[in-house]
């Protein structure tokens, strides 16, 4: 990408998270490039590079007064944004979701220098459309968001056409899918299998999710029921979030031996590495990274055909996916490649190729790199 390195600001949620994951790595590739990166957020994101010249975390501070009966975000977020923009020149303010951090953009923007002003660049992801956006009590606030952003982009073609349905948004809006570059494993595949304590022979099934409501947990678990009975395999969770709430019903459907979980695992190469298959159930998702972490290195995935999914993993081609909510039909979809290694290497090496050709960051960040410079102007 030609032109000057630019100087960027990130804010997204520092969580377990698609965009958080997203964020953090488009944060180092942008780095890599010759571009500065600002994060900005009240806890340094769950992925961003540390050590990076380049790259910077700027904490927000959130305090609580007795005055409100439950402390405010968005007001101190976008105090330190128009800092943080002020003091190092900023030329965009990337925010990743529109509530509060789009808000708390345009407010930053208001508060510095007609001269001095960063672009607004606002990348929806899922939630901010298709729950917060039909409360009356965000709507509002979220369609005025995004009215005033320079520009705006979503992860897939999905959820471009949920915004505009659901939100009314007639301004364009980019589909620029996740990426994802896996980093070298630091353990080897058996050392990892026999850290989780699988036998030979035994079969690794993997889900990686925040365990909100809509990741279906409860359809995660009537899967593995099904499928316990007619294969041997365990299912890994990497869990974003406390699994406690969830204990109680592995313990209850007979599966305390054939789940493991680890929550809160950064070296998720690792266990990537040593899947057989990835198994997701949720009801809803607008891109579902996990699906193209699997995929980028060689392996495939059982789901269930939902929101942008089908855009990620070609069923019978890189995956398999399934009508939603029939976990029978799940289980009975993964123990058919779980019995054909042969296909199962197929799929995997499409999946692979597929992730390697359309959603790398070869493929993706220069996307980031063109709005950026558009929205400057095409200047810089």
């Amino acid at each position: 990408m030609k032109g000057r390195p630019l100087k960027l600001g990130i804010t997204c949620y520092p969580t377990v998270g698609g965009s958080g994951i997203l964020a953090s790595e488009l944060g180092e590739e942008l780095a890599r490039r010759g571009h500065e990166v600002h994060f900005i957020s009240y806890e340094q994101p769950f992925r961003m590079p540390v050590g990076d010249p380049r790259v910077f975390f700027h904490p927000v501070e959130v305090n609580s007064y007795d005055l409100f009966k439950y402390p405010d975000y968005t007001l101190p977020l976008s105090v330190k944004m128009a800092e943080v923009a002020q003091a190092h020149a900023l030329d965009v303010l990337h925010v990743h979701y529109a509530v509060p951090h789009a808000t708390a953009a345009l407010l930053a923007r208001d508060m510095l220098p007609v001269d001095r002003r960063p672009r607004i660049i606002t990348t929806l992801h899922g939630t901010d459309t298709t729950l917060l956006g039909l409360d009356p009590g965000y709507g509002p606030a979220i369609r005025h968001a995004l009215e005033h952003s320079d520009a705006i982009t979503t992860v897939s073609e999905f959820m471009r056409r949920e915004t505009v349905r659901l939100l009314g948004v007639r301004r364009p809006i980019a589909v620029i899918p996740n990426f994802f570059e896996p980093h070298p494993a630091s353990r080897l595949r058996t050392e990892v299998r026999r850290e989780l304590g699988l036998a030979d022979g035994e079969a690794m099934l993997l889900h990686v999710s925040n365990l909100r409501p809509l990741k279906r947990i409860d359809l995660l678990l009537e899967t593995m029921v099904h499928l316990k009975s007619a294969v041997r395999c365990k299912l890994v969770i990497l869990a974003g979030a406390s699994f406690a709430p969830f204990t109680a019903e592995v313990a209850r459907l007979g599966l305390t031996s054939s789940v493991v979980v680890r929550e809160r695992v950064t070296e998720i190469e690792d266990y990537l590495g040593a899947t057989d298959l990835g198994l997701f159930t949720s009801e809803t998702e607008s891109f579902c990274l996990s699906i193209l972490e699997l995929m980028s290195v060689g392996c495939p995935s059982a789901a269930f055909a939902v929101g942008g999914i089908p855009e990620v993993t070609v069923t019978g081609e890189t995956g398999i996916l399934v009508p939603f909510g029939d976990a029978a039909a799940l289980a009975q979809a993964a123990q058919s490649l779980l019995a054909d290694a042969p296909r199962r290497a197929a799929l995997g090496r499409a999946a692979q190729t597929r992730a390697r050709g359309r959603f790398s960051a070869d493929a993706i960040v220069p996307q980031y790199e063109q709005i950026y410079r558009d929205v400057c102007g095409g200047a810089t």
